[in-house]
């Protein structure tokens, strides 16, 4: 409200289909954002169905025009269209029907169907809700949480500090505008002299003791703390309609996942942020492509109905997948009562933490339980690898059969961030490959870190930690935007740290300690020059992702399943750098070891002999045997396995092995630099080259070591195989006795 500049006696309800009496309903039509807003001609709202008695009507939009589209997700598809108000005024169901014109989109409508009623209180929820009807017991499991007591204790003082203020959220319909005052909310029943049985309007306690709860009208007490209708909506359509199967639209009550049940309340900074820190999660804006028809399996972890439904499906480990006709596969963000049970636990002996769904024991797609995770037991629920062991799984895909439930997929699929900190469900080459500690060390694991705790002040608050599970955040200085590591919890353990980026060890074996991240990119990048591209050629390429084919061989399918591993977790090592390495090292060394530092392009040696630790692939070396080495075939464009014919004083080449020349009737003469040394038996000498002196040197192929007093020639041509000439080019000849 404060962004926006509405009053603070503003009603709102969280976006629910059930509203107090005379509490202003604000409607809203969205639409594509492919349509420009220039193309929507029309937008129009109809009241087509209202109580019997109700005066209602339709009216001008409350809301100012630079409020945008609610959530998150729904941002990155829909514009506001249009909107409107209805302030229902007698209780029962009211329908409106809204119509969308456009320009070259066509005409739609959308109807809304919602719920006008008054409040009841817990103790009519009860009623139904504690186990005496159908075995509901939510009341039961709210009773153990911190909603069913913050203003019993806040009241009674042992909150510290505590103002009428509060109330809004604190209690059932605390609204005070005059309209409202018809809801039976707790700010409506205070007033009413008649309910409370006082002489006056109830008054706000101006001394905060542990008597002033139970000295409360029974009415009052009815309608305090967080219950059931504050997330739910008024009751009493719900309720009076029970068991009648011709009333329509019943349960005439919310039930919903959106995020606003919750936001009304926790979306109000600096205090009560929660929900301001969810918005600008990943969580909130998670892709809709999992989601829809064929998508049952999908959405158990993608969505929040379907990752629900899974959790609570009977008589399942929570990790098995539900039967995908017990899923709804509508698309709705990972929300707060995606994690969160707002009823409570299961039993109400069993008290998980901050009312998180489930931290039970979780089994991975290799078959190994977790139970180390603590509170993060909740995140490696989704966040591990959903494609079964990783050995079985390179072994179903180079059949083409199904490599988990769902189908057939390639990799860990997205997110094993699980497996990643454990140090599981790789493949190893029967090698133990070492752990980081922090499986160990850190408490709840990844609520350890990535909801570190962030203070108002910090230039992170409300952009990492907390509920946005992010571990960076931006700083704009001078128009500028720089990503910024919070690495404050690292800290503790770490010493002072501002980068995730921090040296420990020689990982990739460069000869220098680099940031962790960057050494782990570096054997990423080496990895990846040794396994085809999309065309499933060898070309000693970098990439930056793979296209992996049935037909790769098994050590191929191996080291590309580790590639995608180290790739999806996302933390370029942070999480467990010595597994992260030690599997990229143990795939690049199971495929022919690192590439070396030949002179010749990984790409052109891959291309004509299939390997970078190939001897005749070498760059003095000669496979034809006819006199000339590859690094003067690659320079001069020559094939290296294509023998030239002996003349005196040379060697000629057929243009047609695509060699020399280029078309009929040309003559192209090359020029070369030669080098020249003499040597001692039994010395070792190595050639050197530089592109200017300030470069630094590199060697020329592999040492040579000489067995006698003989002359030895170094040729290298003066031009490329382009034919652009070489511009200046520095030798040397460094002996080692």
């Amino acid at each position: 409200m404060a962004t926006y500049g509405l009053p603070a006696n503003t009603a709102y309800n969280g976006g629910l289909n059930s509203i107090g009496v005379g509490v202003p309903l604000n409607l809203e039509v969205d639409v594509n954002i492919s349509i420009p807003a220039s193309g929507i001609t029309n937008v129009s709202f109809a009241l087509t169905s209202k109580p019997i008695g109700s005066a209602a009507a339709l009216a001008p939009t409350l809301l100012p025009t630079n409020m945008g589209v609610f959530l998150p997700s729904d941002q990155l598809i829909y514009q506001v269209a249009g909107r409107a108000t209805l302030q229902p005024d007698v209780t029962g169901q009211y329908l409106v029907t809204a119509t969308v014109n456009t320009k070259t989109n066509g005409s739609t409508n959308f109807t809304f169907n919602f719920s006008a009623g008054t409040y009841l209180g817990v103790d009519v929820c009860e009623f139904c809700h504690s186990g005496s009807v159908a075995a509901q017991e939510e009341y039961q499991y709210w009773t153990n949480t911190l909603h069913s007591m913050i203003f019993t204790e806040g009241i009674n003082g042992e909150l510290g500090s505590y103002s009428v203020s509060c109330l809004k959220c604190h209690t059932v319909g605390y609204n005070t505008n005059a309209a409202s005052l018809a809801d039976n909310g707790f700010y409506s029943v205070s007033i009413n002299t008649n309910l409370t049985g006082l002489a006056g309007p109830w008054q706000f306690p101006t001394v905060l003791t542990n008597s002033n709860f139970t000295n409360m009208p029974a009415a009052l007490q009815n309608l305090g703390n967080i219950q059931c209708e504050n997330c739910h909506g008024p009751g009493s359509e719900h309720a009076y309609a029970f068991g009648n199967t011709n009333v329509s639209n019943w349960p005439r009550l919310a039930v919903t996942f959106q995020a606003g049940a919750c936001e009304q309340c926790h979306d109000d900074p600096p205090h009560h942020y929660y929900g301001t820190e969810w918005y600008a999660s990943k969580h909130a804006v998670t892709t809709t492509i999992p989601s829809g028809a064929g998508r049952g399996y999908c959405v158990q972890c993608h969505t929040a109905d379907g990752f629900i439904t899974r959790i609570n499906y009977t008589g399942t480990n929570a990790t098995t997948f539900a039967p995908t006709n017990t899923i709804d596969t509508t698309y709705y963000a990972i929300s707060c009562q995606t994690c969160h049970e707002p009823h409570g636990n299961t039993t109400p002996t069993d008290e998980n933490p901050h009312l998180i769904r489930t931290i039970n024991p979780v089994t991975f797609g290799d078959g190994t339980v977790i139970t180390n995770a603590g509170e993060g037991q909740l995140c490696i629920e989704c966040h591990h690898s959903r494609d079964g062991g990783a050995s079985n799984n390179v072994a179903m895909y180079a059949l083409g059969s199904n490599t988990w439930v769902g189908g057939s997929s390639f990799g860990p699929h997205d997110g094993p961030q699980g497996d990643m900190i454990e140090g599981i469900n790789a493949i190893t080459y029967g090698q133990t490959i070492p752990s980081s500690a922090h499986r160990e060390t850190v408490s709840n694991l990844c609520v350890g870190c990535h909801m570190q705790s962030v203070v108002p002040g910090d230039p992170a608050f409300l952009q990492a930690g907390g509920h946005t599970f992010e571990m960076t955040y931006n700083v704009v200085s001078g128009g500028v935007t720089n990503v910024m590591d919070k690495t404050t919890v690292c800290a503790q353990c770490h010493g002072p740290l501002t980068t995730f980026n921090f040296p420990v060890e020689d990982y990739a074996n460069t000869g220098t300690i680099q940031g962790v991240q960057t050494e782990v990119q570096i054997l990423l990048n080496q990895l990846s020059t040794l396994l085809p591209n999309s065309s499933g050629v060898l070309d000693g390429s970098v990439k930056t992702s793979l296209s992996v084919k049935t037909n790769w061989t098994r050590a191929q399918l191996n080291a590309a399943y580790n590639f995608q591993f180290v790739t999806s977790d996302g933390s370029m090592g942070v999480h467990n750098a010595p597994y992260a390495t030690g599997l990229l090292k143990a795939s690049i060394a199971d495929l022919g070891g690192p590439p070396q530092e030949t002179g010749l392009p990984n790409s052109w040696e891959l291309q004509y002999f299939g390997s970078l630790t190939n001897a005749s692939g070498a760059p003095n070396a000669d496979p034809t045997g006819d006199g000339i080495p590859n690094w003067l075939k690659y320079a001069l464009g020559l094939n290296p396995l294509v023998a030239g014919m002996s003349v005196p004083g040379g060697v000629v080449y057929d243009n047609a092995s695509g060699v020399l020349g280029g078309s009929t009737n040309t003559i192209q003469i090359y020029t070369a630099a030669e080098i020249s040394f003499d040597t001692l038996p039994g010395e070792t000498y190595q050639i050197q080259e530089a592109s200017n002196l300030g470069a630094g040197w590199v060697n020329i192929g592999e040492p040579i070591v000489s067995t006698s007093t003989n002359s030895f020639s170094y040729l290298t041509p003066t031009r490329t195989a382009s034919g652009t000439p070489v511009l200046q080019q520095y030798f040397r000849v460094v002996h080692t006795p």
